[in-house]
């Protein structure tokens, strides 16, 4: 019969040959068919088996870690954390009990190289065949190989000397290893329904078989009848937790592992022969128990084992239950650097004051576990816990604890997401403030200058301005609301320093009233200076008509004829007469400016400046109503003087016509011509 070893290597070899076949008659395909069946096929194929890899390299790994285990030391990454050969030394004098050559320092290539060498001539001493693999190939990180040599490891160190009992006791067969562990996993599992297994693969997708094989060793930590085929994912779920928790048997694999169309063979392998040794180990352990007998002082230390687990679990109950009640509290303080503190303190029980109990929690159960286990072997009443004590109240109270934790870490966490944003929006707000303030206190300063200027156009650009200065300020409103706003939501959710922010807030609102007031107070007097200036624009437009009215009331010219005169006079009336209308406007300006000079309230002039320019007008107007009566009076005489020149003219030219008449010789021909002279001659004697 072929020994295990060499069958199970040259297995190993097919398989990788038979992979590598594939892929290469795949990449040949690929070159001659192109049709889009053949591609979907390989593309499937290829993608089936970087799962599959992805599924082994996982198992591997925590396969390699738990042998790790043992010497405090671990890997990440199956692929990288072999290259150098250190870990590889590790793992096989963890697995062999022997001492391999001593690694060689250094991290170059050759030093890895030699490393990985050294495991591999001690796989070869111990008759491992293998073919097609170098340290070359570890070191640059060949994935298939790297996984080829984890599986000849476990099969050399984990399969290889499985031996199964078939019930004669004379006889014992050996067989390969995957067929001696099948045959151990069929007859352990004989019996228990929805159970068959007939290979590593689909015959453990539903997880019936995994919890069948504890039940048959460990019978209290599996409930077999309540399990269901139906729902692979929890058989799957609760078998491996159960081996993980109870067992103290490392999860290698995940329930989507398992549950899938193809699982992978070597995984399952490697994790059911994990169960294989636990089981076989617990097993020895018994025998040797029976081995030693009812001796006397393995009871009374027995004893003492029962108080010392009475009084362990009592005390980790109590502490329990106080550490549940103190995370449960939810007063939690209301600041950053309290939530911070908080939080440090949980942290610190996490990493301190938790792990030590944890681990008083695992030696609870292995004491527990050596106790029936001694009182087993001793054939005693195997000792069960009071009500409270059992592992499973402790577990169940380490539960509540654990959801304790986790809600206290949700909260404290919620909390300090909380603060911090608490701790922005102040800062945020102290910045604004800041801004708001220095914004509104210049504002103040330039709505608190009067500088309008001393006439209209000045004044009126003041105006302008100050209409543009309440655009702004009137903008800004929003920004200040916003501010309030804010210091609002603050206040809402209870920040720690919400006086001082509600402070600057008071702080901003009364400067901004101020500024309101500020505006509110220039806006009147800017009104009252364009009124000013309007009267004084006033006063000057009366004054330019008056300067044009004397003007024309200094003219020379008085007329040069009677009709001129009259021409004159009739225009000097009207002019009379816009002077008579503009006195009410003259009137009105002065009293207008009077009211700014006499006031109590605020004068946006010298009360003196505006008296003399009402005095400046009045002695304008009485001026030109002086200027126009004399006028009216040169006019009159004016008039007089051509009217007696118009009389004289007129008598002149009377009397020249009678004195022309009357030195005439023509006494008339007849009758009717003297009678035509006669009559004038009548009226000029009558005129005479």
């Amino acid at each position: 019969m072929t020994s295990t070893t060499d069958f199970d290597n040259v297995e190993i070899a097919q398989q990788y040959s038979r992979i590598n076949t594939r892929f290469e008659l795949f990449d040949e395909e690929l070159d001659n068919d192109n049709s889009s069946a053949r591609l979907f096929e390989r593309s499937r194929i290829k993608a089936l088996a970087d799962e599959r890899e992805a599924v082994q390299k996982k198992t591997f790994t925590k396969w390699v870690n738990s042998i790790l285990a043992r010497v405090s030391c671990r890997i990440s990454d199956l692929y990288l954390d072999l290259r150098d050969g250190r870990m590889l030394i590790k793992l096989l004098e963890v697995l062999s009990g022997e001492r391999l050559p001593k690694p060689t320092k250094g991290r170059m290539r050759i030093h890895c190289l030699e490393n990985v060498d050294k495991a591999l001539q001690f796989l070869r001493e111990q008759r491992v065949h293998l073919e097609n693999m170098g340290s070359h190939d570890i070191v640059d990180g060949n994935h298939r190989l790297i996984l080829g040599l984890i599986w000849t490891i476990i099969l050399r160190f984990q399969i290889q000397d499985i031996i199964v009992e078939t019930g004669q006791a004379d006889q014992r067969e050996t067989y390969s290893a995957k067929d001696a562990l099948l045959l151990w996993c069929q007859m352990k599992t004989a019996g228990y329904p929805n159970v068959n297994i007939t290979n590593f693969t689909t015959s453990w997708k539903d997880g019936m078989a995994f919890n069948a094989l504890i039940h048959k060793h460990r019978p209290d930590l599996v409930e077999y009848v309540k399990l269901q085929k139906s729902n692979p994912t929890h058989n799957l779920q609760h078998a491996f937790n159960v081996a993980e928790q109870k067992l103290g048997v490392t999860k290698l694999l995940d329930p989507e592992d398992v549950f899938t169309e193809n699982p992978d063979e070597k995984s399952i392998i490697t994790y059911v022969v994990a169960f294989y040794h636990y089981f076989s180990k617990m097993k020895a352990l018994a025998v040797e128990g029976k081995r030693v007998g009812k001796v006397l002082d393995h009871a009374i230390e027995t004893e003492k084992m029962i108080d010392k687990y009475d009084t362990l679990a009592s005390d980790l109950l109590i502490w329990i239950e106080e550490t549940i009640v103190v995370l449960n509290n939810r007063k939690l303080a209301n600041s950053l650097s309290g939530v911070q503190q908080q939080l440090q303190a949980f942290n610190t029980y996490r990493t301190v004051e938790k792990p030590p109990k944890f681990q008083e929690k695992g030696n609870l159960e292995v004491l527990l576990f050596t106790i029936q286990s001694r009182m087993r072997a001793n054939n005693q009443r195997v000792y069960t816990p009071k009500e409270g004590k059992l592992v499973a109240d402790i577990n169940r109270a380490w539960e509540r604890l654990e959801c304790a934790e986790h809600e206290r870490e949700r909260v404290l966490r919620d909390e300090l997401i909380r603060q911090e944003k608490l701790e922005q929006m102040a800062r945020r707000f102290d910045r604004k403030a800041a801004m708001r303030k220095t914004w509104i206190m210049e504002n103040q300063r330039l709505v608190a200058q009067d500088n309008f200027g001393y006439d209209l156009p000045a004044v009126e650009a003041a105006k302008k301005k100050h209409d543009a200065i309440e655009t702004d300020i009137a903008a800004y409103e929003e920004r200040v609301l916003a501010l309030m706003a804010m210091s609002k939501e603050l206040e809402d959710e209870h920040y720690h320093d919400a006086k001082r922010i509600d402070a600057g807030k008071d702080n901003i609102l009364r400067l901004w009233e101020y500024l309101q007031e500020l505006l509110k107070a220039r806006r009147g007097r800017l009104e009252k200076n364009l009124t000013l200036q309007r009267i004084f624009q006033e006063m000057l437009h009366i004054i330019n008509w008056m300067d044009e009215m004397k003007a024309r009331l200094l003219s020379p010219d008085f007329g040069k004829h009677l009709l001129e005169v009259d021409d004159l006079l009739q225009k000097h009336a009207l002019l009379e007469a816009d002077i008579a209308v503009q006195a009410d406007r003259v009137h009105s300006a002065n009293a207008a400016a009077l009211k700014f000079a006499n006031g109590d309230s605020y004068k946006p002039c010298d009360p003196q400046v505006i008296r003399d320019r009402v005095q400046h007008l009045e002695l304008c107007y009485q001026e030109l109503c002086a200027l126009a009566a004399q006028r009216k009076a040169r006019l009159g005489q004016s008039r007089r003087l051509w009217n007696f020149f118009w009389e004289t003219a007129e008598l002149e030219s009377w009397i020249r016509e009678k004195e022309h008449i009357f030195s005439s010789l023509d006494y008339g021909k007849d009758l009717t011509s003297v009678l035509v002279l006669a009559p004038p001659s009548t009226g000029a004697s009558r005129g005479s």
